[in-house]
Parts: structure tokens; sequence; C-alpha cells
């Protein structure tokens, strides 16, 4: 690593330039932004991101949380490109923009003291994309430095690098091309001495392969925060001072007795309502008890109450093994699951876990159904997308119904990456699938329950799943030295524990992964023993599901479109279309099908039952079919001239000659005389010439002609 001083428009800047694996990434700061308290620009190949930083500078009145928010933007000049659509200024967050503003917030918010109560603004740009190099890991590097050397009290430094698995081999920081080839995508970010976020998508890999990566990147991180460290010391800024949380001793000494005395039986229930309320029954109960003794220290009531009910929990997961429903450490929630339960959806399952209850619902649709994105560089159609919603009610809460929160959209992708490995491809399955998982009712782990859901429920549509998938969600609680390592965490474990660990896959390997970690110094031991304990609360739940379901149905639902798919020589693709599209609309009139045909030949017909799908394929056959010298075609006459008729013999409109010769086997004196417009008649193409037209006869063929027979004449010549 070193540090190269310039000036640049007239001002002082410094940029850090580290290695990571042999790629270079340079942090510029001075340069862009400086009225922000923080400020950096970060550049690997030609990619380029801005970030920045700003502290509020007062707390507002009643605050009790951290007011944190991250924004990352995506602009489209970044790859020289003009938005799509009608909005070219561009409108609210794509899901891509907010899962990277989720993927920046997760490792940052922890390293802010507890009780910091001002607000924090990242926001980060992307201004230039050579569409090679990820942002992603970029913008994670370019707000850490930026809170660096703001006056913001952040704990950091902060790193971050992305890790793929390619023929076997681990990949530091792969490109976009390579990663596409990669089994395993995985983004860390960390300290010098703590791993505090992990996101991972993979096709069924093992534990090990995971642990390794992450031991991996941690090693990588060394030069990125010696960057960000000398950057601090050139020109941070001095840090605002946040006070310890005082107590009153004697207050809290009087809190911890009635707590420790009492908390077994008041706070420990396996009902989350009941345990909730009786909760706030206690901390009620202990206010008033000692009002009288402290009347002027209500609120150090309140906070002693508040970290000794942490504290009084974990105690009893650590030291006893109990957790607050009663359960071992490595015990699962009672299951139960129903499919099938929606008479006219596509798919449908139930899962409930404990408290958590989710409803998952498929619905299948045409190839053209697929949800369009827009990136930097090409656009996309999603054929499988995952979408996750958690309304109020699922926790007993009013609140405004709105769009779905960059939770639901975080967790819906999560349970999206899980399942997509195992989801067959669009030329096995030429079907969009779309999922909704409705989360009901939420005591912990709603997301790795709508993966559960979600498998059920596709197999109940008869979507070919390579594999079941399962998810579980891992929990952890560290104190003096002693670790818990907790199997399907509810709620309040989550929020008093120190780890979020979220580990979906099938018996084969993991294919999703995500882990939050609120303390440092959590140990790669620990992180296998995290890994090996999902593993076995994987498999558990999978013979379950298995149970219910095991393989997908063989038929789709009766409710399901049918798709057919049929390839055509691109040479006969404007046949089927028809001048200003009269053939095909007039296909789709006729059988109510829709059809959608792609530049390689390949078209895909969605028809409402199997009689009108096989009636469009037989249409485009027929239509696409080469006309063969010697084959007998039942033809309709187009056009009579003097010299023969002009007969349609259904391939794309495609006509053939009746010469006057060739219409009977008697000496026709006019056209006229054998057949009429419209009329159908059987014919045999007698010869195509190198111009590809047709010559037809009807000799031989008058017997089995259907057409209408001359007035007069007898027999069975005519």
């Amino acid at each position: 690593m070193r540090i190269e001083e310039t000036i640049e428009l007239g001002r002082k800047c410094h940029t850090a330039i580290a290695q990571v694996a042999g790629h270079e990434i340079r942090i510029t700061v001075g340069k862009m932004a400086q009225q922000a308290g923080g400020s950096c620009l970060v550049q690997s190949g030609g990619t380029v991101i801005l970030a920045t930083a700003v502290l509020g500078k007062t707390v507002k009145e009643g605050q009790d949380f951290f007011p944190l928010v991250v924004d990352y933007q995506d602009k489209m000049y970044a790859a020289g490109k003009i938005p799509g659509g009608f909005f070219k200024r561009g409108g609210r967050p794509s899901d891509q923009e907010i899962l990277r503003s989720r993927l920046i917030d997760r490792p940052i918010r922890p390293l802010f003291p507890k009780h910091f109560r001002q607000d924090v603004q990242i926001v980060v740009t992307t201004l230039s994309s050579d569409g090679e190099v990820h942002p992603d890991v970029l913008g994670i590097i370019g707000a850490s430095c930026s809170l660096m050397i703001s006056e913001a009290p952040f704990d950091g430094p902060l790193s971050a690098v992305r890790i793929g698995v390619i023929d076997g081999e681990y990949v530091v920081n792969p490109t976009v091309t390579e990663s596409e080839k990669s089994s395993l995508d995985i983004i860390v970010a960390g300290t010098s001495d703590a791993i505090m976020m992990v996101e991972a998508g993979a096709k069924q890999v093992d534990e090990e392969t995971v642990a390794k990566a992450m031991e991996l990147a941690q090693q990588s991180f060394a030069e990125i925060l010696e960057a960000q460290n000398a950057i601090r010391k050139i020109i941070g800024k001095e840090k605002v001072i946040v006070a310890p949380l005082a107590i009153d001793q004697e207050v809290y000494q009087a809190v911890k007795e009635m707590v420790f005395a009492q908390g077994d039986e008041k706070i420990f229930s396996p009902d989350k309502a009941t345990r909730e309320n009786a909760t706030g029954d206690f901390e009620h109960e202990i206010r008033e008890n000692l009002a009288g003794r402290f009347p002027e220290k209500t609120s150090d009531i309140k906070n002693a109450f508040e970290k000794l009910l942490k504290e009084f929990v974990r105690d009893r997961i650590v030291a006893k093994g109990l957790r607050p429903d009663g359960r071992k450490s490595d015990e699962i929630r009672p299951i139960t699951m129903e499919i099938g339960l929606l008479p006219r959806t596509h798919g449908s399952a139930l899962f409930l876990r404990g408290q958590t209850q989710v409803l998952s619902v498929t619905t299948l649709g045409a190839k053209d159904e697929g949800q369009l994105i827009e990136g930097l560089y090409e656009e996309e159609i999603k054929h499988y997308m995952h979408y996750y919603n958690f309304p109020p009610y699922s926790v007993g809460e009013v609140r405004m119904l709105r769009g779905p929160s960059r939770r639901d959209i975080g967790h819906g992708n999560l349970a999206e990456r899980s399942l997509l490995p195992l989801v067959p491809t669009e030329e096995e399955f030429p079907y969009t699938i779309q999922i909704f998982s409705e989360v009901l009712e939420s005591n912990g782990s709603s997301s790795m329950a709508s993966v559960c859901g979600s498998t059920l429920s596709l197999m109940d549509a008869g979507v070919p799943l390579k594999a079941p998938v399962a998810g579980i969600a891992m929990g952890l609680i560290v104190s003096d030295n002693n670790v818990a390592i907790l199997t399907d965490i509810q709620g309040v474990e989550d929020a008093l524990g120190d780890m979020d660990f979220k580990v979906a896959g099938t018996r084969e390997g993991i294919t999703g992964l995500q882990m939050d970690i609120k303390v440092k110094g959590i140990t790669m031991e620990i992180v296998r023993r995290a890994l090996a304990q999902a593993k076995e609360a994987r498999n558990f739940i999978l013979d379950l599901m298995h149970q219910c379901i095991a393989e997908p149905r063989p038929e789709l639902s009766p409710n399901a479109p049918r798709v057919y798919t049929v390839t055509i020589d691109t040479e006969k693709i404007r046949e089927v279309i028809g001048p200003g599209g009269k053939i095909i609309k007039k296909i789709i009139e006729d059988t109510g099908c829709k059809i959608d045909i792609e530049q390689d030949g390949r078209v895909f017909i969605t028809a409402p039952d199997e009689a009108a799908g096989e009636h469009a394929k037989s249409i485009i056959l027929d239509i696409t079919e080469e006309a063969q010298i010697g084959k007998i075609y039942l033809g309709r006459v187009t056009g009579i001239r003097d010299f023969g008729a002009f007969v349609d013999i259904g391939k794309g409109g495609k006509e053939g000659l009746l010469h006057i010769s060739e219409i009977a086997n008697h000496r026709v004196a006019k056209v006229e005389d054998e057949l009429k417009m419209g009329q159908e008649t059987m014919v045999k193409v007698k010869k195509i010439d190198e111009t590809g037209r047709i010559s037809l006869t009807r000799k031989g063929l008058l017997d089995s002609d259907p057409g209408p027979k001359k007035p007069g004449k007898s027999g069975g010549n005519d």
C-alpha cells in the first residue's frame, strides 16, 4: 500500500493505492464533495464510486433508535446509457440499488455505539462502470472510508471482498464474467479482527468450501484497512465523543435483584404474546416498586431494565442452557405444513414453524410475462421471481400498508437466490415462475420459512425442481468466553443475541447464506460449528418436507397454462408472422393462445388448455413444413385464371399452380366448370422448381375430392 499526494482542481488530494489479490484499488480523498462530513472516490479498473457520509447536528427528542440511512445509487450515465421508459431522470430506487444499500448498512451499523442517536446518512453513487468490476464491494469500502474521516463515532475501518470458486479454485474479487462461471458468490465484510457480514449465493457447495472462502476473505482485508487508517491519520476529523450510557449503580443493583429473582417466572414462556405481555407487565411492576425509592430516576430504571433483561436472558441461555421458550440449543420448533390448499392457484403451501407462518403461492405464466430488469449494461428478463411480504398483522401491529420495505426486498432476494440453482432453466421449463411468500405470523426466521414454503409450493405446482430446498436461522450468544449456538432462533433471541445466521440449501450443499454479527471476535471455529449445526437442522426439515410431498407433481395444475415449444427454421419466421402480422394474429384469434417467437427460431405457445395448444402447434408446423413432391394436400382455391387455378396448400399462405391440364383426367375447356373460389380440393405436388414455385395436379385424386361435382356429369372420373 502506498499514499500519493497530488493537487487536482486546486485542491490537495491524497490517494491510497492498495493491492487485493493482484487487483489495484484506489481510494482518493479531497477531490469531490468536500462539504460532506467525509467523502472519497474508490476505483478499480474502469469502475468508480463516490461515497459520502454526513452526521446530523442534533438528536430528535424522544429518539430511541440509531437513525442510520444508507442510499446506493446506480447512475445509467456511468455506463454511457440513457434509461429506457418514460422517466429518463430515474424514479424510485431499483431492487438492485436497495439490495446494495442493505449490503453496506448491515456491516456498518454494529460499529456505532449502541446508544448513539444522531442521524447518519451515507450515499454511495456509481459514477463509472466498466461492466466487469462489481461496484458493491467498492461501495462498502467507500462508505467505511468516508465514515473514518468524518466526525461520526464509527469504530472502523471496514473492508470487503467477493470470493468466487471457479473450477475448484478460489478467486478473490472475480469479475462479472468470472462470477457467471463461479459455483459460489460470497461477499464478506469485516474488520481486522472480526467478520461482520456475509452474503452468499451458491450452487450446492459444501460447508467447508464456504468456511474456507470466509477465511480467505478475512486474509484479504489487510491492505484496504491499512489504506483507510493511513488516510484517517492524514485528514481525519475529530470524532464526536459519545459518553457511555450512565445508570445510577444503586438503581441498577435494585433492578438486577428483582430481574434475576423473578425473571424465570415472569419472562420465560413458549408463547410470544404471553412472553411479551409478561415482560411489559414485569417492567411496569419494577418501575412502580422502585418509584418511591428513586422518584427522579425513572429513566435510569427503564435503561437498567432493558440492559438487565438482555443480560438475564443471555445468562440463562449460556449458563443454564435454558431458552426463552424452553427448547434445547439445537432443538427446532414444531413444524407443520400443507400443500394444495388454494383451489384456483397453480401451486400453494402453508408452512408453520413455531409461531412463524408463511403462505407461499406459485403462479406460472407465459415467457413474455417475465420481469424486465434494466441494468447499467444489458436489459435482462427474469423468468423466476420471488416476492416476500411482511404485513403488520403478522406481528400484531397497526401500520399503513405501503409498497415493499427494504427488508421485504432483501428477504425476497435471499429466498430467490436460495432456490434459483434448483429451478429448471428456461429451456427445460419454458414458463415464467412467480412466487409470493406472505408472512401471516412472525416470531423469527420468516425468510427461511419462505424458502421452505416456496419449495413446497413449486412442487405442488408441478415445477420440476432439481432438489427441494430448506432454510434455517441460527443464532449465537457469547458470554464470558462461553458460547451457545442456537438452532431456529425466534424473535427475542435475534434481538438479544450476537448473530443472525441464515443458511438455506439441499442435502447436497448450501445455496443461500446471510450472516450478520453484532460483536467482534467471532472465530472461524464458531462459524464452522454453526454451519454444521445448520446442516443437521436443514436435513431434519427436508425429511419432514419429503413426508409432505416427495417430488414435484407429475402434471401441472389444471389451472395453469400449457406452454409448448416448437423450433422452426429462422427463414420461416416471416411466414408464421405474415404481412403486417396477419397470420400470427389470426392464429392467436382462432386458438386463444399467446405466441412468442425468438430470433433463433424457437416458438413458445402458451395455451389455456391442451387442445388449444395442440391446435396452434399444428397450424405453425403446417405453415413451416416444406411442401414435398408427391405429397397430397387438402388445398383451397384462392384464384382462378384462364390457364388454371391457384391453390393454397396451407404452407404459410404458399400457393401452387394447378394448370388447366392438371385439373381433371379429361380435357377441361373452362376452369370454372370444375372449380369455384374458396372450394377445397385434394391436390398433389407434382413439381417444385429452383425458385420454389409449386406445380400441382388433381389427376388420380378425383375419387377422393371433397369439392362439389359438376352438374350433369356422372361417375367417378370427375
